[in-house]
């Protein structure tokens, strides 16, 4: 694959990382023509994705299928599966049978997949909720769970008795967040949701299809509910209530429209790094000079994750055909100079350095996720 030649300011921000120049860059008259990238990878793309050694920190599996383990070994790709507790989600209803069904799945995957915990924010209330919940948490810590996840319906939908909203920075989550950091694990914090969320209905938008097929969570159709700013503001309370707390925040943070907000928030917090599940739609649209500079000066802090799905009742043979084109189209955007497409927009790939891309798809996930290979 052709490499792009970057300019000089980027060059130095990539200082150390690639000390071959790459060629000139495609002009933009050079991608409107060329024809988008798409499809599994090829036989000459496989061996350098696998060569990163590459995690995803961010998946949802919960079927022992053998595809899945087979398409993790032919990619030479470590997962870490995420447990949530969703009252809409039949699957995701019962934590108990949740935690079985991914243990299941960690254990069959021989040393592929990690585990992240979680706990039942709708106990909330119930006397011991914190102290019970550390008990499953410290149970799955004693196997092998490396993180824990905290979802958006802390914030979004689990109200107290007067009809206040829950928010992250509630008290009765502190015990929790505080064990956690004394077990030297990761808080996985998924809070809040694209500013779409929040606003009336664009098909244009990335998450459209996400908010229409679950209007449960479409805030603009409620009324008296927290603002996002605010459900971020008390994300950060947790950050500066608990600066030995690791905290990775999902989905881009829930900043993912406004970089310039989250590169604040990077350099104000220094336990605070995020993944890139599920938002790469907003980091292939910004200008190309510009995300390479953001992903230059934040190497250290970008992790990469897909959000990729497997569900008892999925068909794992289609599941793990669109996971592996979810991984092939990311890697030819960051990795290549291939033109690829979203939405009818064509877009350049980045052609990262090297080193830059161990970072993002390997060694910030050792960082952040300590013993997200132990198993293996």
């Amino acid at each position: 694959m052709k490499r792009t030649v970057l300019p000089l300011a980027l060059l130095l921000a990539f200082a150390g990382c690639n000390k071959q120049p790459p060629p000139k860059a495609p002009t933009s008259s050079d991608t409107a023509s060329a024809t988008p990238v798409s499809g599994p990878f090829t036989a000459q793309e496989l061996p350098q994705f696998a060569a990163l050694d590459p995690i995803d920190t961010h998946t949802h599996a919960f079927q022992n299928a053998p595809a899945l383990y087979a398409l993790l070994k032919r990619l030479n790709l470590h997962t870490l599966d995420i447990t949530l507790v969703d009252d809409y989600d039949p699957e995701l209803k019962d934590l108990s049978k949740e935690r079985k069904d991914a243990w299941k799945v960690v254990h069959a995957s021989d040393g592929y997949i990690a585990m992240c915990s979680t706990f039942d924010p709708f106990k909330y209330s119930r006397p011991n909720f914190a102290r019970n919940a550390n008990r499953i948490i410290d149970e799955d810590f004693s196997r092998g769970a490396v993180a824990v996840k905290i979802w958006k319906n802390v914030g979004m939908e689990i109200k107290d008795a007067k009809g206040n909203y829950i928010m992250p920075d509630n008290p009765v989550f502190e015990p929790i967040f505080k064990n956690i950091a004394a077990h030297n694990k990761t808080l996985v914090a998924h809070l809040a949701d694209p500013n779409t969320i929040w606003e009336a209905p664009n098909p244009n938008s990335a998450d459209y299809d996400y908010y229409t097929q679950h209007p449960e969570l479409y805030m603009y159709l409620k009324h008296g509910v927290p603002s996002k700013a605010s459900i971020l503001v008390a994300r950060d309370h947790v950050l500066e209530a608990n600066p030995n707390l690791r905290v990775v925040g999902a989905h881009l943070g829930s900043m993912e429209a406004d970089f310039h907000q989250l590169a604040q928030h990077l350099d104000k917090y220094p336990n605070f790094a995020v993944d890139l599940a599920a938002r790469m739609p907003y980091v292939e649209m910004q200008p190309r000079a510009d995300i390479i500079a953001f992903i230059a000066k934040y190497q250290d802090r970008l992790i990469y994750a897909t959000d990729n799905e497997l569900n008892p009742d999925s068909n794992a043979q289609d599941a793990m055909k669109e996971w592996e084109s979810v991984y092939a189209n990311d890697w030819r955007f960051f990795a290549t100079d291939d033109v690829l497409e979203y939405k009818g927009h064509k877009v350049q790939g980045l052609a990262l350095p090297q080193p830059v891309l161990r970072k993002l798809y390997h060694d910030n996930a050792v960082k952040w996720f300590p013993g997200i290979l132990a198993t293996h």
